[in-house]
């Protein structure tokens, strides 16, 4: 009896909060099995998403696991809404929130010059609720165990952060960035530099390289069993 096929290509996934990015990979392999996929068939992603956070998560199937490195160095985009009244153990809002006191909430003119300082090659420091790997466990995981985690700043690429929205104490950006940037850290470090509070309310990365969020669909769209005509071309 010949072995089942295994199907090789990409899935531009609408990621829904509450999943984590292996949840969604669990949940694409499960159903590329019940098509006659192989049970050992290879499905990975190009890029962290928190649970929290929603968009664009680019699923790589069979040989497409192998553009995993290409992928994950493609640029990104984000849409983000940060309040800058609170701070956050984890710097959005799953973490212990407090509120910081502001007597006078920073003008539309301090924003914009707080954001585009930020704008090009940048030292950023990684929170410690992030998805790096210390010796060998996530930076988040060994943060939730209480650990005390240092991460050293390393450089970042920050294409563009354009002000979509500025109503105190809620800022709504654009943020166009290359690999390794982190938003919590960005809104963590625009509200330093305003002398106020920064963290994530909301966060959907809207495209990774050419994947963009207009064309990506939910697991919902996406049918029970998955087959080869259901995954798009691997690039040539």
């Amino acid at each position: 009896m010949n072995a089942p096929s295994s199907p090789s290509g990409i899935l531009n996934i609408d990621k829904q909060p509450g999943f984590t990015s292996m949840d969604v990979c669990a949940i694409i392999r499960t159903r590329l099995r019940r098509a006659g996929a192989p049970k050992r068939v290879k499905v990975g992603h190009a890029g962290t998403l928190d649970p929290l956070a929603t968009g664009v998560l680019v699923v790589l199937v069979g040989k497409g696991t192998r553009l995993c490195e290409a992928m994950m160095g493609a640029p990104k985009r984000y849409v983000t809404t940060i309040d800058l009244s609170r701070l956050s153990t984890t710097a959005d809002r799953a973490g212990e929130i407090t509120q910081v006191p502001v007597a006078t909430p920073p003008t539309r003119d301090a924003v914009d010059r707080a954001c585009a300082a930020f704008v090009g090659v940048i030292q950023q420091k990684p929170h410690a609720f992030s998805a790096i790997r210390v010796g060998g466990l996530r930076a988040y995981d060994l943060a939730r165990e209480g650990q005390a985690i240092e991460l050293p700043a390393r450089p970042v690429r920050i294409d563009a952060i354009d002000v979509l929205e500025y109503a105190w104490p809620r800022l709504t950006l654009d943020v166009r960035c290359g690999k390794g940037t982190y938003i919590r850290s960005l809104a963590l470090d625009i509200g330093t530099a305003l002398g106020v509070g920064g963290m994530l309310e909301t966060l959907r990365r809207t495209a990774v390289g050419n994947y963009t969020i207009d064309t990506a669909r939910t697991l919902e769209q996406l049918p029970d069993v998955l087959t080869q005509a259901d995954l798009l071309p691997l690039p040539a």
